[in-house]
């Protein structure tokens, strides 16, 4: 749990998500992504977004970024996800998450004003076949 709130930490700068992700650890609501170095990202998700499953954050280390780790972790979760609707959201000011989405599947489904003021979430979708 530590490391894992170590490299939220590193990303975000500092430790106010802690608790909510030991939460989501201890609910079993988090994929891990490792690799020859120890953890390389995360993935938290939920199932009550409107009675849908969603993936709330989606964080990987500065140095594992641009090597398809947050792909995997969102393929993975995919492939568990108990409603056949999954949905994501990421700041109009991210510009890469609009990638990965793309990559994995998802499109744009929607905008929520007024949660970052100023900076726009964009919600994503995937639509299970």
């Amino acid at each position: 749990m530590d490391e894992i709130c170590a490299i939220d930490r590193e990303v975000l700068g500092d430790f106010s998500r802690s608790k909510q992700i030991r939460l989501a650890i201890q609910e079993k609501r988090c994929i891990i992504k490792q690799n020859e170095h120890g953890i390389a990202g995360f993935l938290i998700f939920t199932n009550d977004f409107f009675e849908h499953s969603f993936i709330s954050l989606v964080i990987v280390q500065n140095s594992e970024r641009r090597r398809g780790v947050a792909a995997s972790l969102i393929e993975a979760y995919v492939e568990i996800a108990i409603t056949p609707k999954i949905f994501s959201s990421t700041n109009q000011s991210n510009t890469a998450m609009p990638q990965v989405f793309e990559k994995t599947g998802f499109i744009k489904s929607g905008i929520f004003e007024n949660l970052d003021e100023g900076d726009p979430e964009i919600i994503y979708v995937k639509l299970s076949t």
